[in-house]
């Protein structure tokens, strides 16, 4: 189903942003959706933002409009989530996913079939 790769994570101060990256097969740009969820310790998967094939459409939960932002850039088979005004409750690993189908970007985990292994963000006060 091909593997993701996620690069970019790590730990700072509240206030500050990260850049998540996000490399995958040559198959799944262009036509697929995307997508970035977190999960925290004792918690679900949350879905964080989607975007849709070609990168034309994009939403955002409720928690992280504003201060989050995902793209993609085809040509370099990497999507990105720019994550500026960091909070502690920003914590969690996150992951990168996509659905290998079209779907143009669905808050539902069970839809994405292709997962990277998640990467850890920490936040502190």
């Amino acid at each position: 189903q091909g593997q993701l790769v996620e690069s970019g994570g790590g730990s700072v101060e509240a206030g500050g942003s990260l850049r998540l990256s996000c490399s995958g097969p040559d198959y799944l740009f262009g036509r697929a959706s995307w997508a970035w969820f977190r999960q925290a310790p004792g918690k679900g998967r949350e879905g964080v933002a989607v975007i849709g094939p070609g990168g034309r459409e994009a939403d955002y939960a409720d928690s992280v409009k504003v201060r989050f932002t995902v793209s993609t850039d085809n040509a370099k088979k990497t999507v990105f989530l720019q994550m500026n005004s960091l909070k502690p409750e920003d914590t969690a690993m996150y992951y990168c996913a996509s659905d290998g189908q079209s779907l143009g970007g669905s808050w539902t985990a069970d839809e994405y079939v292709n997962w990277g292994k998640g990467i850890q963000v920490t936040v502190t006060s």
